[in-house]
């Protein structure tokens, strides 16, 4: 197998000696099949000592990945969905890409804005009117000795 990178955006490659992969038994139905395959695949991918991604994007994934780190700073990721090894390992390897491209995007920050003077006055005018309407339903109003 060649050793190619996983791609996780065009900025990002992960070298695949920085990962490791763990096959082990798949729990839940199957048959016998089940029970002599090593079909479930792990992917661990330590950021700490990860050299494809900068300061900046390790204290990123550290702090949103937060939950998911083990104590050695490892990111797991579990494949089981499929009954062939090589079609989990792509699974798990997808979905650790998947996890760490959302964590690397940073939130556009918000601008603050205020309503426009001719909106805050149109808002004022409605109010004043709703007010004006009911204050002439009220006993003593203007309608009274119809």
């Amino acid at each position: 197998m060649t050793e190619r990178a996983l791609v996780v955006d065009g900025d990002l490659t992960i070298p695949r000696h920085e990962l490791t992969f763990r096959a082990s038994r798949a729990g839940g139905p199957g048959g016998q099949h089940v029970n002599t395959s090593s079909t479930r695949v792990e992917v661990l991918w330590n950021i700490g000592r990860s050299r494809a991604i900068s300061d900046a994007q390790r204290e990123r994934l550290a702090e949103k990945l937060a939950a998911r780190l083990d104590a050695d700073g490892n990111v797991r990721v579990v494949g089981s969905a499929f009954r062939s090894q090589a079609r989990n390992r792509d699974d798990a390897e997808e979905r650790l890409a998947a996890l760490i491209r959302r964590a690397l995007v940073v939130p556009k920050a918000r601008k603050k804005t205020r309503p426009s003077r001719t909106a805050v006055e149109r808002r004022i005018q409605s109010k004043k009117f709703a007010s004006e309407k009911k204050r002439k339903r009220r006993k003593g109003g203007l309608y009274d000795d119809l």
